[in-house]
């Protein structure tokens, strides 16, 4: 089995295994395994919702973030989503055709468009939220404030460089 051991800041002259994290392969192996079921259990209650309603995943992921940013460009959505032009706008057509989302031309640019949610897709929006906002009330609530500090630690930490760059940009109070 592989150790890792990953630079940690510290003063002082200490030996690599004390000034490191010092990881095995297989605790990162478990760390991957939880965050698969964790995501596949985190996401259940919210796809047998969509699934009743001939929705995805894709579908929830673009109600979420118009929900979150009410008239938020297309541009902005599909640099959020990181998805093709031809994705988003599938999945965009249908929202629009199922009355969840309705687009409007900007105010300055009309080639410019901004998104809203319908009332139908504000509901929508509140009952996945709520699904999913009362699983992780379980979670932080069981574990506690230091396991929820530790926790966003962590998904912060996975992000990659930009996409870490551009939510401190949007929540500096949030991201460290």
């Amino acid at each position: 089995m592989t150790d890792i051991i990953l630079p940690q800041k510290q003063s002082g002259t200490s030996s690599a295994r004390e000034k490191g994290l010092f990881l095995r392969r297989q605790e990162l192996r478990r760390a991957i395994e939880l965050l698969f079921f964790a995501y596949r259990d985190f996401t259940y209650e919210a796809d047998e919702l969509l699934s009743d309603l001939d929705l995805g995943r894709a579908h929830h992921r673009v109600i979420y973030f118009v929900g979150r940013q009410p008239g938020i460009t297309v541009s902005d959505l599909l640099a959020i989503l990181h998805i093709t032009k031809q994705s988003l706008s599938r999945v965009l057509s249908h929202l629009i055709d199922e009355d969840y989302i309705i687009q409007e031309t900007g105010p300055r640019d009309r080639r410019q468009r901004l998104l809203h949610l319908t009332d139908k897709g504000v509901s929508l929006e509140k009952k996945l939220t709520d699904l999913q906002c009362n699983r992780f009330a379980r979670a932080y609530s069981e574990r506690g404030i230091d396991a929820v500090d530790g926790f966003q630690q962590i998904l912060t930490s996975l992000l990659d460089d930009d996409t870490r760059s551009h939510l401190r940009a949007v929540h500096p109070d949030r991201i460290d």
